[in-house]
């Protein structure tokens, strides 16, 4: 049997008292110190969202475009426009004739070529018309890859072997082809040359050569006419006669195949990569011109159309902000295209990425460190942006996915996820809504807005000189015809750009707009041209 000394017990007992106190101090004190530890962090990722949202604010009211704003860009795109007729280089629209004085109406017949060299790559096509009731029966194409060795040879040879793979590309011509071509009564194949590079253009089918863009270094070439350079050597080629009918860019082989089906087509515009648009004019200056010579009381289906190079336009009133400053400072044209470096497809998904950049340098977006992708220009195309922008997931996953894949950022918030998007819409609906003022701004200049000077609704007032055409022109519809990527397929600025241009318009002018898509104007729009500019097939009006 045991003694216990009571004196020893108490001790005892007071020691193991006091270590339960330290433990369940211990143990409170890293409950606590965790605890805060949480909550800081969670204080410090809610202060960096909070930090990005007063960037995204910032930069929301910088690219804002009340009607007001529009508006006054809507009327000094018809100034400048007016400016450029008057006199060349009075504008900072170029505000060139086509010398296309005649579009397609849909009585087309035959088989006619498209050439479209708008790149490394170029295409041929042929193109069947039916006429009036059948219309495009028919259509075959090929792209072909240019050797990387004749992008730094000479223009001879570069011409020479576009004009073999064409003659190849011809002699694949089945039976029904082949009798199309016979319904023309002649031997010679005529075609469409759509250019993508700088041309000074002098004629329906000349135009000399202004500079090689697109990748091509070629030595020559240089101030000589492109379709004579392209004609010589399918003349040396044996066995096919063929004939360059017209040149032109795909702008205009946009409304031309738009006014194919409907000729209330009046403008054509692109909405991809670059931006550009081109119209009919109604009112050309007396001393303009072309080669029917002065444009005076024509008719209407010969009224020329205007190729403005509206990337050029730049006005005070457009909502420029530091992100353009920026990305025009570090661009390779410096003060130039300024409407272009806020409208483009090129360009859309690289104002967003600079955005972007400055919130994860700034206020920390997404983490403590800028994210090295992040940082590299042009890597988040159009494209991937529009993606962003479409999601509408409630955790906006599809955001999440482009920001791992384009930039390797592997975590993000929702609230982060929704910061990139709603830069996304920002971007987007600027872009949209400044390229809906353009568009009004040429329906104002050829008087089909539905305003009068004082601003007052009216009757659509068109500017033939001819009251008979006038009162021909104020009962039909307006049709724009549009091609591009952006139009067709980003939804969200296809939506944005429509609105705006009605909030725009008066009510009339409103309810006679029609705005459509008009699909590959290099391509079927140059041959549709290539038929109304024959020397062979049978004429219609």
């Amino acid at each position: 049997m045991y003694e216990y000394d009571t004196l020893s017990m108490l001790k005892l007992g007071e020691q193991m008292t006091q270590m339960l106190l330290s433990t369940a101090v211990a143990c409170a004190t890293v409950a606590a110190v965790a605890a805060a530890v949480m909550v800081w962090q969670k204080f410090h990722k809610h202060s960096h969202c909070d930090q990005a949202l007063v960037l995204l604010y910032e930069f929301r009211h910088a690219c804002a475009t009340p009607l007001y704003v529009l508006r006054h860009i809507s009327e000094h795109v018809a100034l400048e426009m007016q400016a450029g007729l008057n006199q060349p280089g009075g504008s900072q629209l170029m505000m060139l004739p086509t010398f296309i004085e005649k579009l397609p109406n849909g009585c087309e017949k035959g088989l006619f070529y498209a050439l479209d060299l708008s790149g490394t790559n170029f295409r041929v096509l042929r193109c069947l018309l039916g006429g009036p009731n059948a219309r495009v029966i028919k259509q075959e194409y090929e792209v072909v890859a240019i050797p990387r060795a004749l992008l730094l040879g000479t223009s001879e040879e570069l011409f020479d072997f576009i004009a073999q793979r064409l003659i190849s590309f011809i002699k694949l011509e089945g039976p029904e082809f082949q009798r199309g071509h016979n319904w023309n009564g002649h031997q010679i194949r005529e075609l469409g040359l759509t250019i993508s590079f700088p041309i000074c253009q002098t004629s329906h089918n000349t135009g000399i050569l202004i500079k090689w863009t697109e990748g091509f270094k070629i030595a020559d070439g240089v101030g000589k006419d492109v379709v004579a350079m392209l004609q010589s050597a399918m003349d040396r080629q044996k066995g096919f006669q063929i004939r360059v009918a017209v040149l032109i860019n795909d702008t205009v082989g946009t409304m031309a195949g738009g006014h194919y089906w409907n000729d209330d087509v009046m403008v054509g515009v692109i909405l991809g990569t670059n931006t550009n648009a081109c119209y009919v004019e109604c009112n050309l200056p007396e001393d303009i011109q072309t080669k029917s010579g002065k444009m005076v009381n024509i008719p209407f289906y010969t009224l020329p159309v205007i190729y403005m190079e509206w990337g050029r336009f730049w006005s005070s009133h457009l909502p420029r902000t530091y992100i353009d400053e920026q990305l025009d400072n570090e661009s390779v044209n410096p003060g130039d295209r300024g409407f272009e470096k806020m409208t483009g497809a090129m360009y859309l998904g690289e104002i967003v990425r600079r955005v972007l950049a400055r919130m994860a340098q700034e206020a920390n977006l997404f983490g403590d460190s800028v994210p090295t992708k992040l940082k590299q220009p042009f890597i988040l195309l159009t494209l991937e942006m529009s993606k962003m922008h479409a999601d509408e997931s409630p955790d906006l996953r599809i955001v999440d996915k482009v920001l791992k894949d384009v930039f390797d950022i592997k975590r993000t918030e929702l609230s982060e996820r929704r910061i990139v998007h709603s830069v996304c819409d920002t971007v987007t609906m600027r872009a949209a809504r400044l390229a809906a003022a353009f568009i009004v701004g040429i329906l104002k200049k050829i008087g089909r807005d539905g305003w009068d000077a004082t601003g007052v609704s009216s009757r659509l007032m068109a500017l033939p000189r001819d009251s008979e055409h006038r009162a021909r022109l104020e009962l039909k519809r307006t049709v724009v015809a549009m091609d591009g990527i952006l139009y067709e397929h980003y939804h969200r600025f296809r939506i944005y750009m429509q609105a705006a241009v009605y909030e725009l318009l008066s009510e009339a002018a409103a309810r006679k707009l029609v705005i459509e898509l008009s699909k590959d104007g290099s391509g079927t729009g140059a041959s549709i041209l290539a038929a109304c500019h024959s020397e062979f097939a049978p004429s219609y009006s």
